[in-house]
């Protein structure tokens, strides 16, 4: 019987490493291995992320908001696509608050819930978010935000100006590779932030300059060996 386990053990361990060594594969072809990370200070005053958050995790309220996003995508693209300036795009999106909570009620009833919906346009603290191939800092970033119902679900977000977001499925990848570009040709907003948020902006800034590099690859072994 030992003869038998001495034989099949080696085998056993050599499946293991090579299934391991698959799906080591197989992640790091999902993932970019250089994630470029955006330096916050240059980047915190000049842009505006959107974000639909769903009004739990359940598959059915993330489809929902997923509805509700293609939805308002498509409507406030037609309104952005002639903005150059930040202040313009805080702007029509203020102006379109009321509009756009509209569009989301309209989603939502056609999809048979009763859920209420709150849109605003104001400063959040994110966590670090990686978009393309770009990692967003954490920090406060200014956000339209559309809250279906109690908003304890995930959310989904994008950079909404300079306008990158898509929906299209055909566009699953995110083309970031003018972002950085796009970024640094904007304006900085000429109007101060409160004190409270920039105490806050500091606190969560990185102190080096420039661009940092992450390897994914590292990341996805680390994951599987812990």
């Amino acid at each position: 019987m030992k003869k038998y386990i001495y034989f099949i053990l080696p085998m056993i361990l050599t499946v293991l490493i090579l299934n391991g060594c698959k799906t080591i594969n197989n992640n790091a072809d999902d993932y970019s291995l250089e994630l470029t990370e955006l330096n916050y200070d240059d980047i915190k005053d000049k842009l505006i992320r959107f974000h639909v958050i769903a009004n739990s995790d359940t598959d059915e309220d993330q489809n929902l908001k997923l509805k509700v996003r293609d939805k308002v995508v498509e409507k406030l693209s037609e309104k952005l696509i002639n903005v150059n300036s930040l202040e313009e795009a805080e702007n029509v999106l203020q102006e379109n608050i009321d509009y756009v909570n509209e569009i989301a009620k309209e989603v939502i009833k056609e999809n048979n819930y009763t859920y209420e919906v709150n849109t605003m346009l104001s400063y959040e603290n994110f966590p670090d978010k990686v978009y393309g191939d770009y990692v967003f800092p954490q920090g406060n970033y200014e956000a339209f935000r559309v809250i279906i119902g109690e908003g304890k679900g995930q959310n989904w977000w994008c950079v909404m100006f300079p306008s990158l977001c898509f929906v299209d499925e055909s566009k699953n990848s995110v083309d970031s590779s003018d972002l950085k570009e796009e970024i640094e040709n904007i304006e900085p907003k000429n109007t101060e932030i409160t004190n409270e948020v920039k105490e806050k902006n500091e606190e969560s800034s990185y102190a080096n300059n420039g661009v940092k590099f992450k390897f994914k690859i590292v990341e996805v072994i680390k994951g599987i060996l812990d």
